[in-house]
């Protein structure tokens, strides 16, 4: 699969997609804040991991791809699980750089200066992130 940046795809979504995402993320957020204010900041940190956004646009992508499908004349269920079980994977990847993010985070900011403790997290979580996609790529 090669990675690819589609501006057109922006004016296929409609404005309540947008909101949806928008809703979850929120929600997503919120719940967070839960966690993080019953069990401290630490516990409540590791759930901002979480991809706030991906239930939404898992469910987007999938109805985006069943669309594209049938208006080819095709039956697109199958085509919309795939692409979004590829939008799970990526998130899962991303997810695990920034769980790399969090812990160079947890571990440098007491220790060293915050701007280079965020360099070096943001560069972990790349450099995570990418390894993973990389490796996946060459499995496959």
């Amino acid at each position: 699969m090669k990675v690819s940046v589609n501006f057109a795809a922006v004016r296929h979504t409609k404005w309540y997609e947008y909101a949806l995402r928008f809703f979850f993320g929120g929600i997503i957020t919120a719940l967070t804040g839960l966690v993080a204010h019953k069990f401290g900041p630490d516990i409540g940190g590791l759930f901002l991991a979480f991809p706030a956004i991906f239930p939404a646009s898992a469910t987007l992508i999938e109805k985006h791809e069943k669309k594209k499908k049938e208006r080819a004349g095709l039956h697109g269920t199958q085509r919309g699980r795939v692409a979004a079980g590829l939008d799970a994977a990526g998130a899962a990847m991303g997810a695990l750089g920034l769980l790399g993010f969090a812990l160079i985070v947890w571990w440098a900011l007491p220790h060293f200066h915050a701007m280079l403790v965020l360099i070096g997290a943001t560069s972990a979580w790349l450099l995570t992130s990418f390894s993973i996609w990389y490796v996946r790529k060459i499995v496959r």
